[in-house]
């Protein structure tokens, strides 16, 4: 029988590429895990709009309160019909005004304090044939 015998120098590429596999691997769970942070994401239809928080009810029947900030940023999310029949979407600037009780909600907020405040609040229409009056086109004059 022959016996393969292998070099130091072969060893030890083969055990730092291991090791560099490794943490690679270990890199890249740990930093998909960390990706948000302390973030929370609070999904839901707006329940209650007030002047500085919105109460989000969740599919679970879970109410739940986030505060506003004036750093919070406000998407609408708008679902388009192409020529290709395959559905779109576009995300516009809003503004707290434009949200609506009822509305589609994914907002992302950070822990403070005792609550949630919102770094960002990205909402839709619950239905996306209706078009708001202040959000549709102005009409011509």
């Amino acid at each position: 029988m022959r016996r393969l015998i292998r070099s130091p120098v072969v060893l030890e590429r083969r055990m730092k590429s291991q090791w560099l596999m490794l943490a690679t691997i270990l890199s890249l769970v740990c930093g998909s895990a960390l990706a948000h942070g302390s973030k929370v994401h609070v999904r839901g239809t707006v329940a209650k709009i007030g002047v500085d928080s919105l109460q989000i009810k969740a599919q679970d029947g879970k109410t739940t309160e986030v505060r506003l900030a004036a750093s919070t940023v406000y998407v609408l999310h708008v679902a388009q019909k192409t020529a290709q029949s395959s559905p779109g979407s576009e995300d516009k600037p809003a503004k707290l005004a434009d949200l609506a009780v009822g509305d589609l909600v994914v907002i992302h907020a950070t822990p403070k304090g005792d609550g949630l405040e919102a770094d960002e609040v990205k909402f839709s229409l619950p239905n996306t044939n209706k078009i708001r009056p202040s959000l549709g086109p102005k009409p011509k004059s």
